[in-house]
């Protein structure tokens, strides 16, 4: 799998540093944008021409929820791509046939895959979505790390997710995401503050693979 998004995302400064991003995607039902057609369908359906919202939070400009939220997960993937280069991607990006996998058992290998997985959660929209997703994925990863690891080999992969809310978010999720799998939650106040603390999270794992602190994929 990890092969297999290599080639399907291209060649970038890092390509070879998976970042998978996901969002809230209960709000726009992201079976039926996999089932939409070619890249360009997609995005000439579901993405706005122009967008300049600002925050979530404060935006002036009227759109639908579902547009704000994927809006968001583009811009800050596009971003990522660019600085530091690595090789972030949405699971929209990934042309995989539902009837060879199904969209959960996607997201799950994705994540178990990349070098680091973010979840990005909004103040905006139903938020229920990315809970039930990033539950699934976390629990993936908690269970795999239970079935490969020991005293002398430890499971790391869950040091690799961080979970990104927007300031003012209060959900019983947030709790449970740090009491059972005790990944790092950031709480960010606008767009420039969560790339600049993705960026960050990013820097840090490539630090820790370059000093042999986390494995290298």
């Amino acid at each position: 799998m990890r092969d297999r998004l290599i080639d399907s995302l291209g060649d970038l400064a890092h390509s070879k540093f998976l970042v998978y991003l996901m969002g809230p995607y209960k709000a726009f039902d992201v079976e039926e944008i996999l089932e939409a057609g070619t890249e360009a369908d997609r995005v000439e359906t579901h993405v706005p021409e122009s967008v300049d919202f600002g925050t979530l939070v404060d935006a002036d400009v009227d759109l639908e929820q579902q547009e704000a939220v994927l809006d968001l997960l583009l811009d800050v993937r596009d971003r990522l791509r660019t600085d530091p280069g690595v090789n972030a991607f949405l699971a929209i990006d990934i042309d995989i046939p539902l009837e060879e996998m199904d969209a959960a058992t996607q997201s799950i290998e994705f994540a178990l895959t990349s070098n680091a997985i973010v979840y990005l959660v909004p103040k905006i929209g139903d938020n229920l979505g990315v809970g039930i997703e990033a539950g699934s994925v976390l629990e993936a990863i908690y269970r795999e790390g239970e079935r490969t690891s020991d005293e002398n080999n430890p499971s790391d992969h869950a040091e690799r997710v961080v979970f990104a809310h927007e300031s003012g978010v209060r959900s019983a999720m947030i709790a449970a995401i740090q009491e059972r799998w005790d990944a790092r939650v950031y709480s960010y106040t606008d767009r420039e503050d969560l790339v600049r603390q993705v960026r960050l999270f990013i820097r840090d794992l490539a630090r820790r693979e370059q000093r042999g602190d986390l494995p290298q994929l």
